[in-house]
């Protein structure tokens, strides 16, 4: 009988140890066959290389892979590679990855470009690499991403309507260099470039963490006048500035967060307006089923698979802010849990983090 966890930054934590003394699947060779005609049934071990630890969004991303294969009944180990650290750490982790003989990889990648080479080396062992939330340059990888480009554009644009048009803008950016952030600048300068009367005054890099986006918003709230914030997915703790700073209330984009809708829902009489832009991180689990499609020969799937975002206020929106609101769930949790028809998993099973052998 499996042993439940509950959803912490520690089950990660452990499954990181995990990860040095642990042992891998088929292979290579497994691989192969069930790429070329669904001859191998399994079991496989998938990979997971995640290079930002302590981050709610991609601790959600990797219980989502954790649960899909689980869900999958033919993945029998789930083997990570979970610390934070930059490209050549992460070359480090894949290569170790590779080592112990996966059948298949599921990469966040630090780096747009940087990953080609072991992604090579990957497929020349007959190994599947998939990358999420953001995709690479690698000619074999797969990607399975949330479209960031849009993420922000969206966003920003609907921001920008908010305001007339005009108006003192705050742009809190996610982590510097990283290929998401990298694509959601593209997005919100598309959008940005269509609005000549909208003045960013400060552009920060929040690293995807709360507690540095909170003093960030802390310290410019304090000081100036603004008249709108385009948060990267930092958003619950920006609101709460607000208060602190004794600003008032303007509008907001952030993420489908947990806390952040239910700010949006429960703050609005108080003046707050805002929109959450969806980016799941079931993306994850998404690319877990794919992976075990392609081993099998299950379904075949194109080499690129792109999820569009969507946006939902509280002006227009509230009745579907309310339905995603999930009350039980951490602050930081994203409410968007599961994605058909990919995910076979349920919320339970994402919630507690639970994977094959547990």
């Amino acid at each position: 009988m499996s042993t439940r966890r509950p959803f912490s930054i520690a089950t990660l934590a452990t499954a990181v140890a995990l990860v040095l003394v642990g042992c891998g699947g088929d292979g290579g060779d497994a691989t192969a066959e069930g790429e070329g005609g669904g001859a191998d049934e399994g079991p496989f071990t998938i990979g997971v290389s995640n290079t930002l630890v302590g981050n709610q969004w991609r601790e959600q991303m990797v219980c989502s892979i954790q649960a899909q294969a689980l869900a999958s009944g033919v993945v029998d180990k789930v083997v990570l590679a979970n610390r934070n650290t930059d490209a050549s750490g992460q070359i480090a982790d894949i290569e170790g990855l590779i080592g112990q003989g996966v059948d298949a990889i599921i990469v966040n990648p630090h780096d747009r470009t940087a990953l080609d080479d072991v992604i090579a080396a990957a497929d020349e062992q007959g190994i599947i690499v998939i990358s999420v939330d953001q995709a690479v340059t690698a000619e074999a990888a797969y990607n399975v991403t949330n479209d960031q480009v849009a993420y922000a554009e969206l966003g920003a644009r609907w921001l920008f309507e908010q305001l007339g048009g005009s108006g003192d803008v705050v742009y809190m950016r996610g982590f510097e260099g990283n290929p998401a952030d990298v694509a959601r600048d593209e997005g919100f300068q598309a959008a940005l470039a269509d609005y000549p009367g909208i003045n960013v005054v400060r552009e920060v890099h929040t690293g995807w963490d709360p507690t540095t986006g909170a003093q960030q918003a802390l310290e410019i709230l304090s000081a100036a006048e603004v008249d709108g914030i385009w948060t990267s997915g930092i958003d619950y703790t920006v609101v709460e500035q607000f208060e602190a700073a004794r600003h008032p209330y303007v509008p907001i984009v952030g993420a489908d967060n947990n806390g952040f809708i239910e700010q949006l829902i429960e703050l609005k009489d108080e003046g707050l307006i805002g929109a959450a832009v969806t980016n799941p991180p079931p993306v994850g689990g998404v690319a877990t089923a794919i992976a075990v499609d392609l081993l099998t020969g299950a379904e075949e799937h194109p080499q690129d698979t792109l999820l569009t975002p969507e946006v939902h206020d509280n002006v227009e929106d509230l009745a579907t802010l309310e339905e995603l609101h999930l009350p039980d769930l951490p602050t930081g949790f994203v409410s968007t849990m599961e994605l058909e028809p990919w995910t076979t998993y349920t919320q339970e099973d994402v919630l507690e983090c639970r994977g094959p052998g547990d």
